[in-house]
């Protein structure tokens, strides 16, 4: 356990000193933002174009993950819609609240699980989550979209602009592009492939300094009850469904290992945005992925030393 929590050490570090940054304000807010879209419009790109190019994806059973990353996604997804009813009667949960609930609990904030996997498990490790993130972003884009469009309080977005948000997302470009060259046989020429080296070497960091800048303390520490929920399906339910439905699959150890760690990562802060631009409560969302980020310090190397325990039985 001590020797995993070292390992990830760093990572939590990073964000930390993000926070840290954005607290001291030695950089103009609107300087975090300009760093994310550089994250993932061009670094992140060329990380997960790379890692998929020069992975052995023929050693990885891709039927079964994307199987079992599919089932653990409904499964929460349903259920938490299933839970609107007695939300609604039971605890006056309102529309734009419920569609904060549903979106901390089905998004998954990737690059926090690539940083920590890359650093445990390489680029074998790198290329199974590169896979899951061309398999669930478009699914988790569409639902949270059409929840926020159904419960929230703003405008409902037209079909093609929900279809253009996803197919023109970078990452699950270059997930298709890496995975392309991969499968076609294709030697990237040396110079291309240390350009995009040194591209994807600036995106672990850069992106987890603008996660912690992006941090709210106070809205954290206002948080209400329905953080729980959030906090509850994200950090709890999905890692022991990921678990339950890797083993009913039959994943094998190393997959099983990578995907509890996809299963224990806090939300995506862009879901923020989309709160705030179609209705959601942004508030919420903020108090929510505060307390999830600060939470999962703990249960991922939780998370990780039971799933090493999970893998020595499989």
């Amino acid at each position: 356990m001590g020797t995993v929590f070292e390992s990830i050490l760093p990572i939590f570090a990073l964000i930390l000193t993000g926070f840290g940054l954005r607290k001291a304000n030695i950089f103009p807010a609107q300087n975090w933002a300009v760093i994310e879209e550089v994250c993932f419009w061009l670094f992140f790109p060329a990380l997960l174009t790379l890692t998929l190019a020069r992975a052995d994806l023929h050693n990885l059973s891709l039927g079964t993950i994307g199987a079992t990353v599919f089932a653990v996604s409904l499964t929460v997804i349903i259920a938490v819609l299933a839970l609107r009813p007695v939300l609604t009667s039971r605890f006056g949960v309102k529309g734009p609240q419920f569609t904060t609930i549903f979106q901390t609990s089905t998004r998954w904030h990737g690059f926090i699980a690539l940083a920590i996997i890359l650093k445990l498990y390489g680029d074998a490790g790198g290329a199974v989550v590169a896979i899951v993130f061309a398999l669930l972003i478009p699914l988790l884009q569409v639902v949270n979209i059409l929840v926020l469009a159904t419960y929230g309080s703003g405008q409902t977005p037209s079909l093609f602009n929900t279809a253009r948000t996803i197919i023109s997302n970078p990452v699950i470009w270059s997930c298709i592009v890496g995975m392309g060259i991969n499968f076609a046989g294709i030697t990237l020429w040396e110079p291309v492939v240390t350009y995009l080296d040194l591209l994807g070497r600036a995106a672990l960091g850069a992106s987890l300094l603008a996660l912690g800048a992006g941090l709210s303390l106070k809205a954290a520490l206002n948080s209400s009850h329905d953080v729980l929920l959030g906090v509850f399906f994200k950090l709890f339910a999905t890692p022991a469904l990921m678990a339950a439905y890797g083993v009913a699959f039959g994943v094998t150890a190393f997959e099983m290992k990578v995907l509890l760690i996809c299963a224990s990562v806090s939300t995506a802060m862009n879901g923020y945005v989309f709160a705030r631009k179609m209705g959601g409560d942004a508030e919420l969302y903020a108090s929510t992925a505060t307390v999830q980020t600060i939470l999962s310090f703990a249960t991922i190397p939780l998370v990780i030393w039971l799933g090493e325990l999970l893998v020595a039985r499989m």
